[in-house]
């Protein structure tokens, strides 16, 4: 059977230059770059920085992200710059896809040229050490923008090959929600709205520490009840942590919850995944991200939230187990193991107290 190109079979965008939306993406990483592409054929005037300036003119030569997307030809009108203050300076949203650890410090550079932009964070992680999520480090260095996070199953590639997808932006602000669904939104790409930024963001950041677990699995070739009990009391996991943190558990039930968890826990092109394949295989963790070459937010995730559960008194055996398979070299079983321990508790969370098994 021929392969279905969905892009075949929808009409082109009908762009109006008078009215276009200034985007910004920061960061030229495999997702920030699906994202740009997206909003340059969404007929916005979009920009990518990137850091390495002969990088940025390669791709403005090439139209190829050689590094991180090298098999897409990227849409011509997207503009690669090196220069921090012309990518955010008199734009209308900067989406940020900055790995976790270097976020706040691009956000300071950032803050002398910000005015009335929004500014909305596409990267899935928590910062090390102070346990603080993208959304809390944007209210921090930029105390008056208007922001949100965007977060979903949104594998870049998929996107990128023309895939129908989705995704979620989460803001307090309804403004800042249409605005970035006027600009990704299309025939191919369905931007779904929420009002649960924490809830969104913690779906997002927390479903990596599962992508780890089930990539280790893979490479052991468990089967699909033990592949089903993992996904499925991971998404317990997820809810218990998400309600101590002031989310609504409601919303692991949509496409940032439930949906990003499926796609990445059951997907090679996933890079958690594939660092728990990798570590499944018998690379130690120095091999496993070297070869990845990206940043894989889920370990530094794993070491996070273990820390935070265990100061919540938050029963999060998965995370527990992949920190001692990954840090204090226990069998890689011992995930599934793990499972199958503490008696009896209730399936679907919040619906049967544990105690009244």
């Amino acid at each position: 059977m021929a392969e279905l190109k969905f892009s075949d079979l929808v009409e082109p965008v009908a762009v109006d230059q008078k009215t276009a939306l200034r985007i910004t993406v920061l960061g030229g990483g495999s997702f920030g770059t699906a994202m740009a592409n997206l909003a340059v054929r969404n007929g916005c005037d979009t920009m990518i920085w990137i850091r390495d300036a002969a990088a940025a003119e390669e791709i403005n030569q090439t139209h190829i992200n050689k590094r991180y997307l090298p098999d897409y030809t990227l849409e011509t009108g997207l503009r690669a710059v090196s220069d921090l203050e012309l990518a955010v300076r008199d734009r209308d949203i900067i989406l940020v896809a900055i790995p976790s650890h270097s976020f706040r410090d691009v956000l300071k550079q950032i803050a002398p040229f910000i005015t009335a932009q929004a500014v909305v964070s596409l990267t899935k992680g928590i910062e090390a050490k102070t346990f603080s999520f993208m959304s809390d480090i944007i209210r921090a260095e930029l105390p008056e923008v208007p922001y949100g996070v965007l977060s979903g199953p949104n594998l870049a590639k998929e996107i990128m090959a023309g895939m129908p997808s989705g995704t979620v932006i989460a803001s307090e602000s309804e403004l800042v929600r249409y605005a970035v669904q006027h600009a990704l939104h299309s025939a191919l790409f369905r931007v779904f709205g929420s009002d649960d930024v924490h809830g969104v963001e913690l779906g997002g950041a927390l479903k990596n520490i599962y992508a780890v677990a089930m990539g280790m699995g893979a490479a052991y070739n468990i089967g699909e009840n033990t592949k089903s009990m993992i996904l499925t009391r991971a998404l317990a996991e997820m809810s218990r942590f998400a309600v101590k943190q002031g989310a609504n558990p409601l919303t692991f039930l949509g496409l940032s919850g439930v949906g990003d968890l499926f796609a990445t826990c059951n997907s090679p092109l996933s890079r958690n995944y594939q660092i728990g394949y990798a570590l499944g295989s018998g690379k130690t963790l120095d091999e496993a991200t070297k070869a990845l070459g990206q940043t894989a937010e889920g370990i530094n995730t794993i070491v996070q939230v273990r820390a935070k559960a265990q100061e919540l008194d938050v029963y999060m055996p998965i995370t527990n187990a992949l920190y001692e398979v990954i840090f204090e070299n226990a069998p890689p079983m011992t995930i599934a193991l793990s499972l199958m321990k503490n008696g009896h508790r209730s399936d679907v969370e919040f619906v049967l107290p544990h105690h009244e098994v």
